[in-house]
C-alpha cells in the first residue's frame, strides 16, 4: 500500500477504534459487549492455533533439550569425576598397603645389616645422562645424599647413586651393563665380580676357576674401600646356571637378582655403613625341606602269595598283650571248678 495521506488517516482511525474497543472491554468486565466477538474469534482461530502449536512443539522441545544439554553434561562430568576419585581412593588403599609391606621389608633388611639408611621413593625411570637402566629418587643433597652411595630395598641390592641434585638423585641399577660390584659366596666365601645384563641374569666371574658352586648358592656384596660405592653384606641374588669348567683362571656363573628392577617403589640409600661386615646374616633363612617318608613292602615267602596264610596253619587270633592279669587268674580257677564238678561215675568209667 502506498504511503499517502488517506492511508495515514485510515491507520490513525483503526488505532483509535482499537483503543476504544479495549477500553469498553475492560470496563464491561464479564458483560463486555465484545465478548461475543471474542468467543467467535476463539472458535475460528482455536483449531488453527492448536495445529500451529503441535507443529512447533517438537522444535521447541529440541531447542530446550539443546539448552539443557549443557547442564546434563556438567552433571555427568561431575559424576564421572566422583567415580574416578572413588576408584583412586580404593586403589590408593591397595597401594598404601603395598608400600607399608615394602617399607617393613626395607627396615628389616637395614636392621639385619646395621645399615643407616635414608628412605626414598622412585619418581621417574631413566635420566638425561643416557644411562639405560636408571631411576630417579626424591632425595638429594639437602637430605645428605652423596655420590657413590649404596641403594637397596627389602629384597637386596638396587644400585648406586651416580648423580646428586638438590632434591633428587639418579641411581644406576645393578642390572645395567655398566654396573659392576664385588660379590662373596655364602659359606664358601668365594669372591667374584657381578656385571649387569639388562633383563637377563647377572654375570658373575668367580676369581677361583675351580670353585665348587651349584644352582641355588647365594651371593652378597663384598664391599668397597671406605664403603663407597658398596657396603658389605647386601643380598645380590642366587645362582641359576653354572658354566662347565674350562681350565680358565675364572669361572662364570649366572645369578638371578633378588630385586625386581621393573617394579621399584620404596628404596633406601645407605648413609651410614655398618660397624662390622654382616657377611651372610642379611640373607633370609632358607626354607627347610619337607621330611620324606619311605614305605617298604615285605616280599612274600617262597610258594606264598601276598595276603594268604601258609598251608596247614589256621589263622590265629591276636591276643591283647595288655590284657588284665587279674582276669587271666580269675579264668584259671573257673576252669578247675568245672573239672571238679564232673560226674564221679563218668570218672570211674573213664578209669581203666
Amino acid at each position: 500500500m502506498r504511503d499517502t495521506r488517506e492511508s495515514r488517516l485510515l491507520l490513525v482511525l483503526l488505532v483509535a477504534v482499537a483503543f476504544a474497543l479495549i477500553t469498553v472491554d475492560i470496563r464491561g468486565g464479564q458483560e463486555s459487549p465484545v465478548d461475543g466477538a471474542r468467543q467467535a474469534a476463539a472458535a475460528v482461530f482455536g483449531p488453527v492455533e492448536n495445529g500451529v502449536a503441535a507443529a512447533v512443539d517438537p522444535i521447541g522441545n529440541a531447542i530446550g533439550a539443546v539448552r539443557d544439554s549443557g547442564e546434563r553434561n556438567t552433571r555427568i562430568a561431575a559424576l564421572e569425576k566422583e567415580n574416578a576419585e572413588l576408584k583412586a581412593e580404593l586403589g590408593s588403599d591397595d597401594r598404601n598397603r603395598n608400600r607399608v609391606r615394602e617399607l617393613d621389608a626395607l627396615l628389616k633388611t637395614a636392621g639385619a645389616g646395621q645399615y643407616g639408611i635414608k628412605g626414598a621413593q622412585v619418581i621417574a625411570i631413566g635420566s638425561a645422562q643416557g644411562f639405560s637402566w636408571t631411576v630417579t629418587i626424591d632425595v638429594g643433597a639437602r637430605d645428605g645424599i652423596q655420590r657413590d652411595m649404596t641403594v637397596l630395598n627389602g629384597a637386596g641390592l638396587v644400585g648406586r647413586v651416580t648423580t646428586v641434585g638438590p632434591s633428587t638423585s639418579t641411581v644406576l641399577l645393578a642390572n645395567d651393563p655398566d654396573f659392576t660390584v664385588g660379590t662373596r659366596m655364602e659359606k664358601s666365601d668365594e669372591l667374584g665380580f657381578a656385571t649387569g645384563q639388562g633383563d637377563r641374569p647377572l654375570l658373575v666371574q668367580l676369581l677361583n676357576g675351580k670353585a665348587k658352586v651349584k644352582a641355588g648358592d647365594r651371593l652378597v656384596t663384598f664391599g668397597s674401600a671406605g664403603n663407597r660405592p658398596f657396603v658389605p653384606g647386601v643380598p645380590v641374588g642366587e645362582i641359576v646356571r653354572v658354566d662347565p669348567l674350562g681350565g680358565g683362571l675364572t669361572r662364570n656363573v649366572y645369578v638371578r637378582p633378588y630385586v625386581g628392577f621393573s617394579k621399584l617403589d620404596i628404596v633406601g640409600v645407605v648413609v651410614q655403613a655398618p660397624r662390622s661386615d654382616p657377611r651372610d646374616t642379611v640373607l633370609p633363612e632358607k626354607p627347610k625341606p619337607a621330611p620324606t617318608v619311605t614305605v617298604t613292602a615285605k616280599p612274600p615267602a617262597d610258594g606264598e602269595q601276598a595276603g594268604e596264610q601258609p598251608q596247614g596253619q589256621a589263622e590265629q587270633p591276636i591276643q591283647d598283650q595288655d590284657q588284665n592279669p587279674a582276669a587271666q587268674d580269675q579264668a584259671q580257677p573257673r576252669n578247675e571248678g568245672r573239672a571238679q564238678d564232673q560226674n564221679p561215675d563218668d570218672q570211674e568209667d573213664a578209669t581203666p
